[in-house]
């Protein structure tokens, strides 16, 4: 939810619009509030990262921290040209960041695929540059990956669920996927902020489309 009253920028910065940041890194508490792991690296060997942006990133990083097998969830900015954005420049639109989730799991209980099944039930990724009444860059839809097998895992995904939704009549996916970016970490009163705050703003709504793991996607 965009707690600054800006006018809504739908379109990305330049390098030249886009505003100067600083070289000072988000103090932010280290220890996940619902589970009590660090968010921050180093984590334990055998976990993988990955990382998704689905609009307002409170509700999106709930839906992480509830599925079995996630060691960690953190919220933060990515994928735009702001090095160490505070809450209020992304808000602008001038950051070019989106509000992201990372999510730390433990492939032996919980896959890749399994996590690109909530990702895509939990939005719309069919909106450009918002989702519901939150709208602006920073509310698009992404997949940033962080090996060849996610890349991979992603784009097969995106194409079974473009087939499901074309089938209910929803138009062309938007979701970007990327080479995961630098990772910028939200500001404390973000992290778990649905944890820490029930009854607040949840704007995430999905498409009531399914989407399935079919042969399609099993390149294990």
């Amino acid at each position: 939810m965009n707690l600054f009253r800006v006018d809504k920028v739908l379109t990305l910065p330049t390098p030249k619009t886009a505003l100067p940041g600083r070289k000072e890194k988000m103090s932010i508490s280290a220890f996940h509030y619902v589970y009590g792991n660090s968010i921050k690296p180093p984590f334990p060997k055998g976990m993988e990262t990955a990382m998704f942006g689905l609009g307002c990133f409170w509700g999106a990083e709930r839906k992480f921290w509830q599925i079995e097998g996630v060691y960690t969830t953190a919220v933060g900015y990515a994928a735009g040209l702001t090095p160490n954005p505070t809450y209020k420049e992304v808000c602008t639109g001038f950051t070019g960041h989106n509000e992201v989730v990372l999510v730390v799991f433990t492939p032996k209980v919980v896959n890749y695929k399994q996590l690109l099944k909530t990702f895509w039930e939990s939005h719309d990724p069919t909106q450009g540059m918002g989702q519901g009444h939150d709208v602006g860059t920073q509310y698009r839809s992404g997949i940033y990956v962080y090996s060849p097998e996610q890349k991979q895992q992603a784009k097969a995904s995106k194409k079974v669920y473009q087939k499901a939704l074309t089938k209910a009549g929803y138009s062309n996916i938007t979701t970007e996927i990327l080479d995961a970016p630098e990772f910028y970490y939200a500001e404390v009163y973000h992290q778990q902020y649905l944890a820490k705050n029930p009854g607040g703003y949840c704007g995430l709504g999905g498409t009531n489309v399914s989407f399935t793991i079919g042969l399609d996607m099993m390149v294990d």
